[in-house]
């Protein structure tokens, strides 16, 4: 097996499991925004509603359409309208009362800690995400993250997102190596897989649900405790 010097983890839906996390969050704001009162028939079509309109919506921010400004204040409004509420009755203070609540949230990835605790004392663990500073480090510390990486790097602090090979090379730099010694671990197969790939990284594809990867990828697995006979 090849040794690695580094390796690189994305971070949402790869360790910290953001779909049961953002369902938790919208349950528990739903009660308390009393969004019923709202327009909103149920916490499952507010759901529903967000899963849209968030996948959109990142979609345009991964492609430099929406910023990350641009992208906290249509996302409420956006939902409202997609489930058929009036997106004037979004109530003050929900837009970050879900940021605080959802990257509060602890949940992580089946077998993510298990595998973190197998590879922390055999190489140097590291995140590249494109989430935002202030998110992604309370989703870390939140979920007990933390103590396993020693370097966090995000699109908003190099100003490139995956799958442009800059924000790698940033990694890359500061940690004075090189490319083939390195290895990156992802659920996206455009931000996470061709974005290691343009950076001459070998890429593992982790697919829960058993999609493909259009990408060439060196390896591919579907729990993350897999990833241990690959080291």
């Amino acid at each position: 097996m090849k040794r690695y010097e580094h390796i690189f983890f994305d971070l949402d839906h790869t360790l910290w499991d953001y779909d049961t996390n953002v369902r938790h969050a919208l349950h528990a704001l739903y009660g308390q925004f009393g969004l019923q009162e709202r327009g909103i028939h149920s916490p499952e079509r507010l759901l529903q509603a967000f899963n849209q309109v968030n996948f959109e919506l990142w979609a345009m921010y991964d492609k430099g359409e929406v910023d990350k400004v641009s992208l906290r204040q249509r996302r409420f409004p956006w939902i409202f309208e997609v489930a058929e509420a009036d997106p004037q009755a979004v109530p003050a203070g929900l837009e970050e009362a879900f940021m605080q609540q959802t990257s509060s949230q602890p949940g992580l990835m089946p077998h993510a800690l298990d595998l973190l605790h197998y590879l922390k004392p055999r190489y140097p663990l590291h995140i590249i995400t494109n989430g935002f500073d202030e998110s992604q480090a309370l989703k870390m510390r939140s979920s007990g993250l933390s103590p396993f990486f020693e370097l966090v790097v995000t699109s908003e602090t190099t100003g490139h997102k995956k799958p442009d090979r800059r924000i790698f090379d940033y990694a890359l730099e500061r940690l004075q190596t090189r490319p083939e010694a390195c290895l990156m671990v992802g659920d996206n197969p455009n931000s996470d897989m061709l974005g290691a790939l343009n950076a001459g990284i070998d890429r593992v594809f982790y697919t829960p649900n058993g999609r493909s990867c259009q990408h060439p990828v060196t390896h591919t697995i579907r729990q993350l405790d897999q990833l241990k006979s690959l080291l």
